[in-house]
Formats: structure tokens, C-alpha cells, sequence
């Protein structure tokens, strides 16, 4: 009886036609026709991406308009103890309707008017003493006509006052003690911007760590799909050399649909990693706000060497993270709150002055001073609530220090522990791929099983998956690590570092 070896020597030159191959033949030709459609597809670089994301995405420019406001708010408030002038113009129409008492003004005419004629007519008399008894009828008759003509007089007056009256003005103030609340305002809107860029900074981080988590997803989908498609281009070739075996009666038929099992088993996980692919390749131009990526130019790769140490780390993280500088930012702002509730009870003296601008050129000029006495607040809790707040914000401060300090010490080990295994999975590589070569030739020689040649390819299929799964765990510990520590935008000098090996 021929060998099996012998006989996949003879059947070369009669090869036998199948719907597999066919399926197969196809398979290749569509790859093929995609292929030379996607050259002129766009390709793109993790640096390119980063850039385009840092500059066009919504989110950049959103934070860019809210930097900008915040910058603008500081900048608008920067004169607030200055004089403040204002152009008043008043129109206003006015009625008033007053009664008037006239019965004193009546009293004091008519004596006036009496003692005046009484005086005239002694005057009179003492000039001519031969008159005689003339001037007290006089006197009596004129004294009357005074009374008669006063008492036409009402004793009370209605008087009706309207007006129609424009008058411009201009008017000055100016604080001259706050108790502080100027300053603490103007504080107040520089910590503000401040902290608007920090958040700035710590949304392009965000973004950075999205894109990485988008970018080599797609890159690792990728190596996933190639492994699988070759695990099924493999699949297919034992299927197939099976199929002839069993023809020839070299193997079983149930040997042959172990094969088969292993075929179909290889071609179901090849349409999911496909359809993973594309849906991580559509993730990202949905964030990179494109339609024309196809293909990434960026590999996976692990860096041989560790350039971090990890006290380094967990010493500066603190002035590198935005977080955390956000969250100081947040005390300040919480200390310039309790200075605000203390200058909320202090007394305020302001100058002012107002000008009118009419024909009358009237104006007036003065110093006020206010102090609140009551207004059913109780000012004194509002600073013990700001100084608690203010005591808070310390404490959560401290609280995310020591979860930044999990997160880092973490990330490390996982990044040390991803390179280590990078270089046993190289290794194992190369084993795989000679056990599955011994594995081929001993079941052509009759002295293998099929049980054995299908463990041998799925082990070396396994470990090309392992490889870019491990790769795509160092890259993202990596990231995080980064991020955490708030140096994620050195992320680029670790892809061109040498000594590093790159997935393919």
C-alpha cells in the first residue's frame, strides 16, 4: 500500500476538484479585486490621526469656544473697581392736586390792612384837630369795607400742579472699600480661566486615549482577521488532503469530518473577527469623522526595554496631571469663596454724582455708606459652609491622588508583564510553527492523527491571536499609564523607540 506522503505526490498532477476549493478560489479572487480598490483608499498614520482629532473633533472646539469664554470673562472683569458712569435720560408727566388753608393768610390780611388805615387815619387826625369826631366813622366804615372785601376770599384753595419734563443726566460711582469683594472677584475670574485650559488639556488627553483605544482596536482586529483566515486557508488544505485520503481509503471517514468540524469551526470565528473588524474600522472614522479610512499604518508593537521607573511616576504624576491641578484650582476657588462670604459682612463705602444735563445744570456729589443689619441671612453659617467646602475639596483631592496611585502602580505591572510575555510568545511562535511541520509529516506517514494535526494548527493560530491580543494590552496599559500620570501626550515617542517590535 502507498504511503500517504507518496500519494499526495501523485494526486499534484490530478488534482481533484471540490466546492471547497472553489469557495476558496472565489475567496482569493474577491480579496483580491478589494485589494486594488483600497490602494486608492486613504491610509493613515496614529500621528495623523492624533492631529486631525486634537484640531477638527467637537469636542476640541467645544472646549476651545468654553477656554475662550472663560478668558473673555477674566478679561471683562479686569476694571471692576473703576468708576462706573452712566448717561440717564428720565421723561416722566406728573399731576398732583394740593388743598391749600387760607383762612390764617385772611386773618393776617385783614389785620395788616386794619392796622395799617387805623394808622393812617390817627396820622390824619393828630394833623387836623378841628375835625372832631370824623375819623372814628371813617375809621369803622373803612375797617369794614376791609372785612367785606377779605371775606370774599374762600377760606381754603384747591391748587393743581401737572407737568411733562425730560431730563438727561449723568451719573457717577465709584467703590471706594469692598471689604475685599472687588479683589476676590477678579481672583475668582482668573482661577476660572485657569482652570478652563487644564480642562482643555485634560479633554485632549481623553481624546488622545480614545484614539489610541480606537486606533490599534482596529490594528488588533486586523492581526485577529489574518490569523483567522489563515487558520482557515490551513483548515481548508487538511480538509482537503483529507478528502483525498479518504477516497484513496488511506483514513476513515470519521478522521475526515474531524476535519471537516474544523473547517467549519475555523470558518465561523473568521466571519466574526471580520465582522469585528469592520466594526471597529467604522468606530473609527466615526471619531476621526471620516468615511475614506481604510487602512492604518501604525502597527501594534511592545517596547523591549522599560524606560519608566515606577517611583518616578507615583512622585510626579501630581504636577503633570490635569486632574489633579484641576482639583487644586477647585480649592483655591473654594478659599475665594469663604473670602467672599466674610467681605459679604463687612460695611461698603462708595462716591457718587449726578449732573443734569438740561437748561438748570443741576448736580449733586456725596460719599454713602451701607451695612447690612438684618436681612434674614445668617452670613456667619454661610462661612463655616464655605470653610467646610473649602475642607472637602482638600480631602477629595488627597482621596484621587490615591486612586491615580492604584492606577499607575497597575498599569505598570501590566505593561511589564505584557513585555515579558511578548517574549515567550515569540518563542512559542517559532515552536508552534515546528510542531505543527512535525505534525503534518507524521500524519502523512501514517504515524499521526488528525486530532493531532488540528491541535498543532489551532495552537499556532492561537498564539498569532495571543501575540496581537498581547500587544494590544501592552499598548493600552501603556496609554493608561500615561494618562494617569498625565504625560499621554508623549505617547508617539514609544511607537518609534528602538529595540521595540512590531506586530505585522
Amino acid at each position: 500500500m502507498l504511503q500517504r506522503s507518496s500519494l499526495f505526490k501523485l494526486q499534484q498532477h490530478q488534482p481533484i476538484k471540490t466546492n471547497s476549493e472553489t469557495v476558496i478560489q472565489s475567496v482569493i479572487f474577491t480579496a483580491s479585486m478589494l485589494f486594488s480598490s483600497m490602494c486608492f483608499a486613504q491610509s493613515m498614520s496614529f500621528q495623523q490621526a492624533e492631529i486631525n482629532i486634537l484640531k477638527d473633533s467637537y469636542s476640541t472646539q467645544a472646549n476651545q469656544a468654553l477656554e475662550q469664554a472663560s478668558r473673555l470673562e477674566a478679561e471683562a472683569i479686569k476694571g471692576i473697581g473703576l468708576p462706573r458712569v452712566d448717561l440717564n435720560v428720565r421723561a416722566y408727566a406728573f399731576h398732583n392736586e394740593v388743598d391749600v388753608p387760607l383762612g390764617a393768610l385772611k386773618n393776617n390780611l385783614e389785620q395788616s390792612l386794619s392796622n395799617g388805615v387805623n394808622n393812617k387815619i390817627d396820622e390824619w387826625q393828630s394833623s387836623n384837630p378841628n375835625l372832631g369826631g370824623l375819623a372814628d366813622p371813617l375809621r369803622d366804615s373803612l375797617n369794614q369795607t376791609i372785612h367785606d372785601g377779605v371775606g370774599l376770599i374762600p377760606d381754603s384753595s384747591q391748587i393743581v400742579l401737572e407737568d411733562q419734563v425730560i431730563r438727561p443726566t449723568v451719573s457717577v460711582m465709584m467703590p471706594l472699600y469692598t471689604g475685599g469683594l472687588t479683589t476676590s472677584a477678579k481672583e475668582l475670574a482668573n482661577i476660572k480661566a485657569q482652570r478652563s485650559q487644564l480642562t482643555s488639556k485634560q479633554q485632549q488627553d481623553v481624546q488622545r486615549f480614545e484614539l489610541i483605544q480606537a486606533y490599534f482596536n482596529v490594528q488588533l482586529q486586523q492581526q485577529l482577521t489574518a490569523s483567522s483566515q489563515f487558520n482557515l486557508n490551513s483548515m481548508h488544505k487538511h480538509y482537503n488532503n483529507a478528502l483525498k485520503l479518504e477516497q484513496q481509503g488511506f483514513i476513515s471517514k470519521g478522521q475526515r469530518m474531524q476535519f471537516e468540524v474544523a473547517r467549519n469551526n475555523a470558518e465561523r470565528i473568521d466571519q466574526n473577527t471580520r465582522a469585528s473588524y469592520k466594526a471597529s474600522l467604522f468606530q473609527l472614522n466615526n471619531l476621526l469623522q471620516s468615511s475614506q479610512i481604510t487602512e492604518l499604518s501604525t502597527p501594534l508593537f511592545v517596547n523591549a526595554t522599560q524606560n519608566l521607573a515606577l517611583n518616578n511616576l507615583l512622585k510626579s504624576f501630581p504636577e503633570h496631571s490635569a486632574l489633579i491641578q484641576k482639583m487644586q484650582m477647585d480649592t483655591q476657588l473654594a478659599n475665594v469663596n469663604v473670602q467672599v462670604q466674610n467681605a459679604a459682612k463687612k460695611p461698603s463705602v462708595f462716591a457718587f454724582g449726578e449732573y443734569s444735563l438740561d437748561d438748570k445744570q443741576n448736580w449733586i456729589v456725596g460719599i454713602g455708606a451701607r451695612y447690612n443689619l438684618f436681612s434674614g441671612i445668617d452670613k456667619n453659617k454661610n462661612v463655616q459652609a464655605a470653610e467646610l467646602q473649602r475642607y472637602a475639596s482638600q480631602l477629595m483631592t488627597e482621596r484621587t491622588k490615591q486612586e491615580i496611585e492604584n492606577v499607575i502602580y497597575k498599569s505598570y505591572s501590566e505593561v511589564t508583564t505584557a513585555q515579558q510575555s511578548a517574549q515567550l510568545l515569540q518563542q512559542n511562535l517559532k515552536v508552534a510553527q515546528e510542531n505543527l511541520r512535525i505534525q503534518e509529516l507524521s500524519f502523512k506517514e501514517d504515524m499521526g492523527t488528525a486530532t493531532q494535526v488540528i491541535d498543532a494548527q489551532n495552537a499556532l493560530s492561537g498564539l498569532k491571536s495571543e501575540t496581537a491580543l498581547n500587544a494590544y494590552k501592552y499598548v493600552m496599559s501603556l496609554a493608561t499609564l500615561l494618562q494617569s500620570h498625565g504625560s499621554i501626550d508623549q505617547f508617539q515617542t514609544y511607537i518609534n523607540q528602538p529595540n521595540t517590535r512590531y506586530i505585522r
